[in-house]
């Protein structure tokens, strides 16, 4: 007698395998023709093979990879049939990624996940970069630009839909002010980018779970400083010495003559502050949140260096008040832990603007999404987008970082894989 159980997971696993084989093959109508008979939990164009993790998007870009075995063979015979074949090898290969293209297009509308893991640990973009498939990694990245944006508007409609819920029940005012607490928070993507693969590998290599990355757990922390890194209770990354070029060339664009006013978001080790004050300003406020670290500052003498004022506590609190005292700054640096991106758009969009005076110009640490390449472009793009929202123009230089294998011993994940750093300089709008 036959089994209703197994033949319902020899069913799923086919329908799965027809539509990876669809999706290799680029035949939009027959993958749309599965997807829709298959849809019954809304999420057949986001099946997973077994073996691969590959899901539709991961196979149908795997299979624009460029046949080098033709190539070889070409070498073999005379120079006129090489240069035929390679011609003809040309338009196959533009035909392959034009249908790829199509195919990927197809599959995000029907709502393919971006961003999604293989086994391997590569998203269909990672794969497309590999492959040097320049059109289809471009497509993943708008994608993911799109996905980004969509997702921190509706973060702000609910948080809209939220307070008119608490008008309606009659929550009073000290109630509905009250700061959100560590679970709405955590909502948005952090600065420096912790993603679910970093967390599920530091989990494997601990043997445990991980604790999330939030800033109330980071500020009730206990630190370790040592002279080439800062790190948390939970072994991650505050600051480390390899940002040292960063954080220089950072205070020489903000700075680039003595006698200025600067505001620096964040001490951490100390190293954008110690360049600032290379530059001579005439003064140099620091706002610090973590008590540890405005310990350490003291002990090293920070708040007796020339200039130097020191706030304690988070910049949601320390800003509006220098706002209202009408304190301005000729330069802004920005360099938080485990803060959101909500975070850092409420920084630039509320209080850079009364800050910062009208030829000045502020930067900050991009660390977006640098655990690999692809979140790094998508989150280059979605702050351009932002900034320009809220009056800024933004210049970038790449700066090329150093090989970092051997940085991440004893740190629980690495926050830099990318190969180039993208400094930013922000300026108001002409």
């Amino acid at each position: 007698m036959a089994d209703p159980l197994t033949d319902l997971d020899v069913n799923v696993d086919l329908a799965v395998q027809e539509i990876l084989l669809a999706a290799s093959q680029h035949d939009i109508p027959k993958l749309r023709r599965l997807i829709r008979s298959n849809d019954k939990d809304g999420n057949a164009a986001n099946v997973k093979d077994p073996e691969t993790g590959f899901s539709p998007l991961h196979a149908a870009i795997a299979a624009c990879e460029p046949d080098e075995t033709q190539t070889e063979t070409n070498g073999v015979n005379g120079q006129t049939n090489s240069d035929s074949a390679s011609t003809e090898q040309e338009h196959g290969q533009k035909s392959l990624v034009q249908s790829g293209a199509e195919t990927v297009k197809f599959l995000l509308q029907e709502g393919a996940i971006w961003n999604d893991l293989d086994l391997n640990d590569e998203t269909p973009g990672c794969i497309a970069r590999r492959l040097g498939l320049t059109e289809l990694y471009e497509m993943l990245v708008d994608a993911g630009v799109r996905a980004e944006l969509l997702l921190n508007r509706l973060d702000g409609y609910e948080q809209l839909s939220d307070e008119e819920e608490d008008e309606e029940t009659g929550q009073d005012e000290g109630t509905a002010n009250e700061p959100a607490t560590e679970e709405d928070q955590d909502q948005a993507p952090e600065l420096v980018e912790t993603t679910t693969t970093a967390a599920s590998a530091a989990e494997a290599s601990t043997g445990g779970p991980v604790p999330e990355v939030t800033s109330s757990r980071y500020l009730d922390s206990n630190l370790t400083f040592t002279n080439d890194r800062l790190l948390d209770q939970d072994q991650n990354g505050v600051m480390m010495a390899w940002e040292t070029e960063i954080m220089s060339k950072s205070a020489k664009k903000l700075l680039p003559s003595p006698g200025l006013r600067v505001l620096n978001i964040g001490h951490g080790m100390g190293i954008v502050d110690s360049f600032i004050q290379e530059q001579s300003p005439a003064a140099h406020h620091i706002v610090e949140a973590h008590p540890a670290v405005v310990a350490e500052m003291k002990r090293k003498g920070w708040h007796e260096k020339p200039g130097v004022v020191i706030h304690e506590g988070r910049w949601q609190d320390i800003l509006p008040a220098l706002v209202v005292q009408g304190e301005t700054f000729d330069a802004i640096y920005y360099d938080t832990f485990a803060e959101s991106y909500a975070d850092f758009r409420e920084f630039f969009s509320e209080q850079v603007i009364g800050l910062l005076e009208q030829e000045g110009k502020w930067g900050f640490f991009n660390g977006m999404g640098a655990d690999r390449q692809i979140s790094y472009d998508v989150y280059q793009k979605v702050v351009e987008m932002d900034l320009f929202e809220a009056g800024f123009d933004v210049e970038w230089e790449e700066i090329k970082v150093p090989k970092l294998e051997g940085e991440w011993t004893g740190v629980r994940r690495p926050y830099w894989v990318v190969d180039n750093y993208r400094l930013p300089l922000c300026k108001f709008m002409d």
